[in-house]
């Protein structure tokens, strides 16, 4: 086995459902010990769907590489061994209500002044302090707080995002967190606390919606579906048999899609598309003109001519036809992992390496590493 980047650094995740455990999954597949510790239970993520040979689509995505262990911590002894645990521990990552690991004696202060070299990481919907503070946050309540729902959809009916954004902002987040917090303590010795909030890292990704609105005179940028609310022509279009999406991003560009693909200097000329402004205000008639000649074409003729006019462009995939896409096969981006109900394809971590191979162990039963924990960390005497 090469050498992994986070060789020897032992994690311990008291996790739950999405932003956590996106996190972790991360770091065990650079090389971290992670000892994930649930309830007999099981992470309730583990019971979201019943999608892969039985088992929860949520909870293989985010949990391969973990070693678990089944802790009741309203018992004494099952709380003195989390702790044990975590006194030789790099780093310790929380997503549990809040005030909930303050209670058991894990916040911050506590684990600290017993390891000072441990990151304390806290992930939460809303962050310490404020108003919100013990409100719940679940996924689309946060996508409605930050404002993402409102730019999101079509001028008529708002749209949620179809995967868990704000979780997994807050779980990307968390991961670089504790790379820097590493680094850091490479450096000075000492050890960390991070928070990290749902909103604050979903608002983060609003930055530039939120600019628009803040300094523009006519208000927010509208909910303009699939097509972008602020270039045009940018979006889906339809051809005979399917449909295209692709995007102008500058008047060069935008010559040579008249020219190429539409085949129609007039349009190029016309001085209601002079400018991508214009092209948004008159963004109706400039469709037109676009469907009068894509309806006529098929999906493959369409593509051929925005390649030849150097049109960025795509195909409309669902998730079978990202499955088998051409570009993931022929780059060999796919792995087998095992889980408890048998081998199952997995998509290799998006960082590839000239030095490493990312870990993608197997996916643990609840309470698989108990014991065999419980012999590591015996009961002080």
């Amino acid at each position: 086995m090469m050498h992994k980047p986070l060789d020897g650094i032992t994690v311990v995740a008291l996790e739950q459902a999405v932003a956590a455990p996106f996190a972790t999954r991360q770091l065990a597949d650079l090389g971290a010990r992670v000892i994930k510790v649930e309830r007999s239970s099981g992470d309730f993520a583990r019971g979201y769907d019943a999608s892969v040979h039985g088992q929860s689509s949520y909870f293989v995505w985010l949990n391969r590489g973990k070693e678990s262990i089944a802790l009741d911590l309203k018992q004494p002894d099952d709380l003195a061994l989390l702790k044990r645990i975590i006194g030789t521990a790099d780093v310790f990552v929380q997503n549990l209500a809040p005030g909930a690991v303050s209670r058991l004696g894990l916040g911050e202060t506590d684990l600290r002044a017993e390891n000072s070299k441990l990151i304390h990481v806290s992930i939460s919907g809303y962050g310490p302090g404020g108003p919100m503070e013990h409100k719940k946050a679940y996924d689309l309540l946060i996508q409605c707080e930050a404002g993402l729902l409102s730019v999101t959809g079509s001028p008529e009916s708002a749209a949620k995002v179809g995967i868990s954004i704000a979780d997994i902002a807050a779980g990307m987040y968390a991961y670089t967190g504790i790379l820097t917090s590493l680094i850091n303590r490479a450096r000075t010795g000492n050890g960390d606390a991070l928070e990290i909030s749902m909103l604050e890292a979903l608002g983060e990704w609003m930055e530039q919606p939120e600019l628009y609105a803040r300094y523009r005179d006519h208000g927010q940028q509208p909910r303009s579906g699939a097509q972008h609310a602020t270039i045009a022509p940018y979006g889906p279009f339809d051809t005979v048999d399917g449909v295209v999406f692709f995007g102008i991003q500058n008047e060069r560009e935008w010559l040579a899609f008249c020219d190429v693909v539409l085949g129609k200097c007039d349009v190029a000329q016309d001085p209601d598309f002079a400018g991508n402004t214009a092209r948004v205000c008159n963004r109706g008639r400039l469709h037109d003109a676009i469907d009068a000649v894509l309806a006529d074409l098929s999906t493959h003729e369409v593509l051929q001519r925005l390649d030849a006019a150097g049109i960025a462009n795509a195909q409309l995939r669902d998730m079978h036809g990202f499955s088998q896409h051409p570009q993931l096969e022929a780059r060999a981006r796919w792995a087998d992992i095992e889980t408890p109900a048998g081998v199952v394809r997995a998509l290799r971590p998006p960082v590839v390496s000239s030095t490493y191979e990312p870990m993608m162990r197997a996916v643990p039963s609840v309470g698989e590493h108990t014991e065999s924990i419980k012999r590591e960390f015996p009961e002080e005497r």
